[in-house]
């Protein structure tokens, strides 16, 4: 998505802010919202080319009563591109019950998709904050438009899924919300190639020649070349260009491509347009037992459903898919303001027929239930 930010005022798309206009909220819980960074220092950690290695996330909570809602909004000051939903800026998180072992709140994980940020994830996250879950999205490294894109960000896709392990080591060790999650109560969900990422979690493994030597044998297949990969300046055009660059840096990640990134914390995934998923294998997607739950849109030539989402559900027991009509890949990210659509073209673009805020209400609404049933939330 950064390659559309080259011109002008868009090139601070995706620096968020919050509107001044305020609101509370008019049913269920009320919204936080506030930020975090890490610096994990366990497990392998690759930070894909990101100069900052810092693990930056955004968290939306159920929120006190007298929180007061303000719109999230995406891009320059007075002419946002994108809406993300109403949250209280670092209100007080509401009282509950504290501790593990069945009480504190649900958590669930969010993963953006290629080139996107933990804030496109906001009409999601507020979804699940209202609904009584705290939500934490995290922005990829070296694969976000709030950051530095880089050719690893892009390759190594596989190295997605130890950020949100290590994201989830932080929130349980943070002061304030740390003894307020319920350890047995974890999910994630993630759009696009965060759709991938939290099939990883749930332990889905990764052959990357599926890729490599598809695009060489058919280079418009969808998945070979996305937009976002404008973003990067020089002759990085194909998948096997990325490879070039990444086998000079980042061998040791490549060579661990193939292996098992499953994390036993994370109690059930929902996977939005899951991209990439043919790469992962048969066989160990054959053994997944963590709930599965999956929505894409009958439109999306980006990650099409015959070799993603329905290809996972062929081979994962028990998972369940809904496909939305006339829903285009991009239509699961953030509502676009009229500045948006007038300047971020397929970001933006839906069938006349299609409400992107009511599809939201609905994927939210099915991750919900989906959640509180897979989780055992009341």
């Amino acid at each position: 998505m950064k390659s559309l930010l080259k011109a002008g005022a868009v090139g601070l798309l995706l620096l968020a802010g919050f509107a001044r206009a305020e609101k509370k909220s008019a049913a269920g819980t009320h919204v936080g919202v506030t930020k975090r960074v890490f610096h994990p220092t366990n497990l392998i950690r690759n930070w894909r080319g990101d100069p900052e290695k810092d693990l930056r996330v955004t968290v939306w909570y159920p929120a006190v009563d007298t929180a007061v809602e303000v719109k999230q909004v995406i891009g320059p000051p007075g002419a946002p591109l994108f809406e993300a939903g109403m949250a209280a800026p670092d209100a007080p998180l509401a009282p509950g019950a504290s501790g593990s072992k069945g009480k504190g709140w649900p958590m669930i994980l969010l993963s953006h998709g290629t080139g996107g940020s933990a804030m496109q994830m906001g009409w999601l996250g507020t979804a699940l904050a209202q609904a009584g879950f705290i939500a934490v999205a995290v922005d990829h490294p070296g694969n976000n438009a709030d950051g530095k894109l880089t050719a690893e960000g892009f390759a190594l896709w596989w190295e997605r899924a130890t950020d949100l392990s290590q994201v989830l080591d932080g929130m349980l060790a943070d002061p304030e919300f740390g003894k307020r999650i319920d350890q047995d109560r974890i999910g994630a969900a993630g759009f696009s190639i965060g759709g991938y990422t939290v099939l990883e979690l749930a332990g889905a493994q990764t052959d990357i020649a599926e890729l490599y030597v598809g695009c060489r044998q058919n280079a418009d297949r969808a998945g070979c070349v996305v937009p976002e990969m404008r973003g990067l300046t020089g002759d990085l055009k194909t998948p096997d260009d990325f490879l070039h660059a990444v086998r000079k840096t980042s061998g040791e990640s490549l060579a661990r491509s193939g292996e098992l990134f499953s994390d036993d914390r994370i109690g059930a995934v929902f996977a939005i347009a899951p991209a990439l998923g043919y790469t992962q294998t048969e066989e160990s997607l054959r053994a997944i037992r963590t709930p599965v739950e999956m929505v894409v849109g009958d439109d999306d030539r980006t990650a099409p459903a015959k070799e993603n989402a329905e290809y996972v559900r062929s081979q994962v027991r028990g998972a369940r898919l809904t496909i939305l009509p006339h829903v285009q890949h991009y239509t699961f990210l953030d509502v676009c303001t009229a500045e948006g659509k007038a300047k971020l073209g397929q970001y933006c673009e839906d069938h006349a027929d299609v409400d992107r805020e009511a599809v939201h209400e609905k994927v939210a609404g099915l991750a919900v239930v989906f959640f509180a049933k897979a989780l055992k939330v009341k």
